[in-house]
């Protein structure tokens, strides 16, 4: 029943091409590039998309005039109904938040899985009766506009550094991840990673019940692997798999199974529906996707890599000699680690985008000097083809975001498979 105004901050943007996409387009007004002093004072409530940077002048003059601004997220967990289990971390985001879906479903008829992964919460909240679940995928864009928002279960599965141009400092960054459990109280649960120290120091901290994973350490209680085995123990003891059923590679992929496990675990899923649909999962588009064989060379498409530290899993989870293929753009990383982990793994890094120049010295000070650029992803996928021989892989892992070259990192990984089945 409001009255809607539709801003946004970019002037070359058609009015008349942003109504046709709108239902009821004569109830909204649009405006764009600079705000108008004079629309400022009718405004009740501003709702921001998650891409929209928090401290932008427009937004600090709102919060003077005492304009209540929120974000997508929390309006959206004002109008939806049912439970939220909700997930966060720099890493493995998506792949919990997929498993989870599937467990839910699977469990549940009503289940939504919605946020960063690519549904729009809002979008599903008008379709919630109190019988829901969503299962949501929260960034620490979204994260850091909420107010009420508060999952049953929550989980933080890593805390690396990423999105520093954004957020200015780790401890921002830090910060609005920890938002997700701010609202939860001991009737809740929150999952954590007891390998991560911020994440174990922040388990003394919530008010939430804590259960943590683990993939080096027994735990008194939580989940964790030991001897080859997936086991929960809160409180009964009760193996849940052995890891070489799954059918996901790598240490990063069981911490994700174990996370999503754990949050399923509490709100009351049966082990056995958790099981069956952890042994049939295959993981998800985009990361550490295998696309084919050609002459002998595996290739593999990690475009969702989009941080070092993503980087460095996908390095981790080869197991041959690799041509690897980063670069992109910058979002003020570090990369000295990531060439750190290459491990005498990488034969020949292929950069390209915005950031090559910069990897490539961070490569040179690390002493590794087995690099070259390229323009275009297909002239890196060129180049690495001929670079590889039998028995090689080729990662397409690039350690930075796409929105120098593409629109996201999908479209990147679609281009890198459409490339490499032409080939």
């Amino acid at each position: 029943g409001a009255y809607v105004v539709l801003y946004d901050g970019n002037e070359r943007l058609k009015k008349q091409k942003l109504k046709e996409q709108l239902a009821e387009a004569s109830k909204v007004q649009i405006v764009l590039g600079d705000f108008p002093e004079s629309l400022m004072d009718t405004l009740d409530l501003v709702v921001l998309s998650p891409g929209v940077p928090t401290d932008l002048p427009v937004l600090q003059e709102m919060r003077k005039r005492r304009i209540d601004v929120i974000g997508e997220v929390e309006l959206a967990y004002a109008f939806g109904k049912g439970d939220v289990l909700a997930i966060t971390g720099t890493n493995g985001k998506t792949t919990t938040t997929t498993l989870l879906g599937q467990i839910m479903k699977a469990y549940r008829e009503e289940v939504f899985v919605v946020g960063n992964i690519g549904n729009p919460y809002t979008v599903a909240a008008s379709q919630m009766t109190e019988d829901a679940i969503a299962v949501a995928e929260m960034s620490s864009f979204q994260l850091e506009s909420i107010v009420t928002f508060c999952p049953r279960v929550s989980a933080i599965l890593n805390l690396t550094p990423d999105h520093l141009n954004r957020h200015h400092t780790m401890e921002a960054y830090v910060e609005a991840k920890e938002k997700i459990a701010m609202n939860q109280t001991g009737e809740d649960y929150c999952i954590l990673n007891y390998e991560d120290e911020r994440t174990r120091e922040f388990g003394r901290r919530v008010r939430s019940q804590v259960l943590y994973f683990s993939s080096r350490h027994k735990l008194e209680r939580g989940i964790y692997l030991d001897q080859g085995n997936m086991i929960y123990k809160n409180p009964d003891e009760v193996i849940i798999c052995k890891v070489e059923q799954l059918p996901v590679l790598g240490t990063h992929n069981y911490e994700n199974v174990m996370a999503a496990a754990a949050m399923a675990a509490v709100y009351g899923v049966p082990v056995e529906v958790i099981r069956k649909v952890i042994l049939a999962f295959r993981g998800v588009e985009h990361r550490i996707e295998y696309v084919a064989e050609k002459n002998g060379v595996v290739y593999y498409n990690d475009s969702k890599g989009t941080n070092p530290d993503a980087a460095i899993k996908g390095i981790q989870a080869m197991n041959k000699k690799t041509v690897l293929i980063g670069g992109g753009y910058d979002k003020h990383s570090e990369y000295t680690e990531w060439i750190q982990a290459f491990d005498g793994k990488v034969k020949k890094l292929i950069l390209l985008g915005e950031t090559k120049r910069k990897i490539a010295e961070t490569a040179e000070k690390c002493g590794f000097r087995d690099y070259m650029f390229a323009d275009t992803l297909k002239e890196a996928v060129l180049l690495a083809a001929e670079t590889a021989s039998g028995g090689d892989a080729v990662l397409l892992s690039p350690a930075c975001a796409s929105w120098d070259m593409f629109s996201s990192y999908e479209v990147r990984g679609e281009k890198f498979k459409e490339i490499v089945n032409s080939l």
